[in-house]
């Protein structure tokens, strides 16, 4: 008698769990959202290159100019505008930035104030 109860619950609760995730699900006949994305950025890539590029010129000569002078305020604004460029797509330039102004500023604070 306990078994028949206890089967008849077993069987309840099933049919409970099973009817939890009766639904009805359809694939999209459109483009997947992911290839109109890639499409839509190809398009401003080239704007975003030479944006990036323009950082990146200006972050490097304000690296360069930091090894001179004023090493930790000009090398800090080249390693962000290095950022910034390498963010934009000029790897190349926002590097170089950001490497020439870690070492004005590792120079400035550590070494020149032996001389």
């Amino acid at each position: 008698m306990e078994n028949e109860q206890h089967e008849r619950r077993k069987d309840i609760d099933y049919d409970a769990y099973e009817a939890d995730f009766m639904e009805e699900t359809a694939a999209e006949i459109a483009v997947p959202a992911s290839a109109r994305e890639e499409h839509i950025h190809r398009e401003h890539e080239v704007v975003d290159r030479d944006e990036g590029k323009g950082y990146g010129r200006f972050a490097l000569i304000l690296s360069i100019l930091s090894l001179f002078f004023l090493p930790i305020i000009l090398g800090a604004a080249g390693i962000i505008l290095g950022f910034i460029a390498r963010r934009k797509g000029a790897y190349t330039l926002g590097a170089w930035a950001m490497g020439i102004g870690i070492v004005s500023i590792i120079v400035g604070t550590f070494v020149l104030p032996f001389f």
